[in-house]
């Protein structure tokens, strides 16, 4: 891309420029003006999607300006006086204004929004050159000992600064309309005319699949920035512009070309090395001992979790909980490139980053599309993708499908729009191509729409559950079988399908397979269907009968990702809360595993995980387990902190184990033995 590092935390259009600071020595503040100048002369080089003739004035006019700038000699600078130095720390501020701006054009993902705000860009440029125009007219020239040349030069600089205009590019105006004239159309239900499609495309110079895709990229993170605003002005806009451009995607480009938008598999490998050789210490909150997912900076330059350090002020601590150290302010600070590494991170190493900021605002904005022309947008589109799978063959029905997935992948509104244009009958048609590829994305985007409640039916009225088995078991790629377990899961949501789901032979085979030999996502969408088939009773004795508990405890020593271990302990739940599933933990020696992990993990969601096992065993077999617990003296500790740190949920569980082991101990004192503890009944709810 043609923008720096600094547009990631940028956004565009916003100029966030510094002034020098009153101290800097002349010698410095002309280097850093020169080097300015310099790296703005570069951009008359570059290509400009929009806003062409208003950038390239500005960049000649910077380039005239450098002539003067290196006329300045340095070695009098001792003898300026302090007007020079601030007329100059002007001319600096004004630049930098300028680079963001030049940088903001020569973007090469956010043409289409560049292109709505042409006006405001005009404007811009105008303003800032004007500013040129005033700092230079405030410059003693006399005091920098340039020849009469240069001054003549700066006059012309001047004089120009103020007379240039800068309007709108015609071509630009012309293509705005069009592109306004386009979402009209779209409000009203109407197809636009592919010439006004491709003509808008063409003046952007958009010409592959990826450059469109890179566009819908930029307009997803601009809508996601806007609705962090207080008013959300642009959201509208945004979503319009963003069904325009995956409209555009889908109809106007025949190949997918996503070797040209994806990075290279050696920036991925590097990317990748540097993620693992980061401490995962350094992501949990010094308090909770979580991944953090909203990190903040207090006084003292420690980060902790915000709602974990405002909760500790708030209990009448004003204090650094690491350092002890009184503080004067109790202001916080976003940790923003901790955060971004963080994820980073969780995401290397699959374990779930949940942004509470802004769950509520995604979940809002994926049911109900942004504006009238979004929602009409997509509409149009899934009756054309629909019939794409329904009369094309091979490459069209392919990469239909393709942009199917995308569409399901993030928006609940674009599920319900492809369901009722009828795409999933041919979509579970393609679970029979020979094209792994195809396979791959027919029951990826069915498992996404599997996601949309009134979709489940549809699948299993057309025979979806035997086409999805037959993928879970035979799938040409590791990726489709993963993808086949998910769409299970989501189906086995629905009781009466949860109990046909269980009911057919193959399916429980299938997904121990997969656990046992998949990927990292394969096992956890095999141990999350598996959760969802426990929730029927008769699975429960299935499951057991197959060998799902010495499976599990098999697996659990080399299953790396946390999550992955999470999810392990919660079936082994379920199955503790019937005494047949409570025999087979024990039989397969889990008991010391579970109090291990209870006792090491940093995990709040694993310690639940196993406080809900040791109850559940206790409950059912407490003879055999409470003495092995009562024995362990760190246990009592751990679960007393899931006491003050845990959900209430976990906090009740660790409650009824802490009065089963009081009891049993009370009771040992006074010589009974092997004393069952009071039997009691809960109900695991996920």
């Amino acid at each position: 891309m043609n923008h720096c590092s600094n547009e990631i935390s940028r956004r565009i259009l916003n100029l966030p420029a510094i002034r020098p600071c009153e101290s800097v020595s002349f010698s410095t503040l002309l280097h850093s003006l020169t080097s300015l100048c310099h790296s703005i002369c570069e951009y008359s080089s570059k290509t400009l999607f929009v806003n062409r003739t208003n950038a390239r004035r500005s960049v000649r006019l910077v380039r005239n300006l450098l002539v003067f700038l290196e006329e300045i000699p340095i070695d009098k600078f001792s003898s300026f006086s302090s007007s020079v130095t601030l007329s100059l720390s002007e001319l600096h501020f004004i630049l930098q204004k300028v680079r963001f701006l030049l940088d903001d054009c020569a973007r090469d993902d956010a043409r289409l929004w560049m292109l709505m705000n042409s006006e405001i860009v005009s404007d811009e440029f105008r303003v800032l050159v004007r500013a040129m125009a005033v700092a230079l007219e405030v410059l003693p020239l006399e005091e920098l000992g340039v020849s009469h040349e240069i001054k003549e030069l700066v006059q012309f600089l001047r004089y120009h600064a103020l007379t240039l205009k800068f309007d709108v590019d015609a071509e630009d105006e012309r293509v705005l309309k069009l592109v306004f004239l386009i979402l009209g159309q779209f409000e009203d239900g109407v197809d636009p005319a592919s010439r006004d499609l491709r003509r808008v495309l063409e003046h952007l110079g958009i010409e592959s699949w990826s450059e469109c895709n890179r566009e819908i990229k930029f307009l997803e993170s601009e809508i996601s920035l806007e609705w962090q605003t207080e008013k959300k002005n642009h959201v509208g806009l945004l979503s319009s512009l963003m069904g325009f451009m995956i409209y555009c995607r889908s109809v106007m480009f025949a190949a997918v070309d996503k070797a040209n938008n994806r990075p290279s598999d050696d920036d991925d490998a590097g990317r990748c090395e540097v993620i693992r050789s980061l401490n995962a210490d350094d992501f949990r909150c010094p308090i909770t001992l979580e991944y953090m997912t909203d990190p903040v900076v207090i006084a003292t330059g420690h980060t902790y979790e915000r709602s974990s350090i405002l909760k500790w002020f708030r209990s009448g601590n004003p204090t650094c909980p690491k350092t002890g150290e009184k503080l004067s302010c109790t202001d916080l600070i976003p940790n923003s490139a901790l955060k971004q590494l963080a994820k980073k991170f969780c995401s290397e190493y699959g374990i779930p980053f949940a942004d509470s900021v802004r769950k509520t605002r995604d979940v809002t904005k994926t049911v109900v599309p942004g504006s009238l022309a979004a929602e009409q947008a997509v509409k149009l589109l899934a009756k054309f993708l629909v019939g794409q799978l329904v009369n094309c063959r091979n490459h069209e029905q392919g990469k239909a499908a393709y942009e199917i997935r995308l569409l399901t992948k993030t928006s609940i509104f674009n599920r319900s729009c492809l369901v009722d244009a009828g795409a999933i009958p041919p979509l579970l048609n393609l679970l029979f191509s020979n094209d792994p590829l195809m396979q791959e994305n027919a029951v990826a985007s069915l498992l996404y729409l599997s996601k949309f409640p009134g979709s489940r039916r549809i699948i299993v009225e057309n025979g979806g559950l035997i086409l999805i088995l037959d993928v879970l078991k035979e799938g040409f790629k590791m990726e489709a079988r993963q993808h086949a377990a998910g769409t299970l899961f989501y189906l086995s949501s629905v009781e009466e399908y949860r109990m046909l789901i269980g009911e057919i032979p193959e399916v429980i085979p299938a997904l121990m397979d997969l656990l046992r030999d998949g990927a990292e996502r394969g096992k956890k969408n095999a141990l999350v269907t598996i959760f969802g088939l426990l929730l029927s009773p008769d699975n429960h004795r299935r499951f057991l009968a197959a060998g799902l508990v010495p499976l599990l405890v098999n697996l659990f020593g080399s299953l790396e990702r946390e999550d992955l271990r999470t999810d392990s302990l919660a079936v082994l739940a379920t199955l503790a809360e019937r005494p047949d599933g409570t025999v087979a933990i024990l039989s397969a020696g889990a008991l010391p595993m579970i109090i291990e992990v209870l006792g090491s993990s940093n995990s709040l969601a694993a310690r639940e995980s196993c406080v809900s096992v040791l109850l559940a065993l206790c409950n059912q077999r407490g003879a055999d387990v409470v003495p092995v617990l009562a024995k362990n003296p760190s246990l009592m500790g751990r679960l007393y902190s899931q006491i003050t740190e845990g959900t209430s949920r976990a906090s009740k569980k660790a409650s009824s184990l802490i009065k089963i082991l009081h009891n049993f101990n009370e009771q040992s004192s006074y010589g009974y033995s092997n004393p069952a503890p009071t039997r009691e009944r809960f109900i695991h709810v996920w």
